[in-house]
């Protein structure tokens, strides 16, 4: 049977792997179209519209929505897919510090 863990032992995992994870974000990244405020614009009357980034969240209960300049839409991807990794790693750190907790109490 593997010896259990110490809450020690799960913080300086947690850490180590917590550290690869830059950038991180949350909330997700979707690519819109939409018209634009021009009268006469081309793309907006052949119903093309206009394609732009935004990432959108949470925060206080209430959605936010912030534009992304198109050369930023891959490094924010990764740094969402961080975010996503992280709250995994939360959940595993979590757990794993609860049975080095427990272990801890036993005689």
């Amino acid at each position: 049977m593997p010896v259990p863990e110490t809450p020690e032992e799960v913080r300086r995992w947690f850490l180590a792997q917590v550290q690869r994870l830059w950038p991180v974000a949350g909330g997700s990244l979707s690519l819109r179209k939409s018209p634009c405020i021009r009268p006469r614009c081309a793309a907006c009357a052949t119903g093309e519209q206009h394609a732009s980034y935004v990432l959108y969240g949470h925060r206080a209960g209430r959605r936010f929505a912030r534009y992304v300049p198109d050369e930023l839409a891959r490094e924010l991807e990764q740094a969402l897919a961080n975010g996503r990794t992280l709250q995994a790693l939360i959940l595993d750190a979590g757990e794993r510090y609860l049975r080095a907790r427990k272990a801890q109490r036993r005689p």
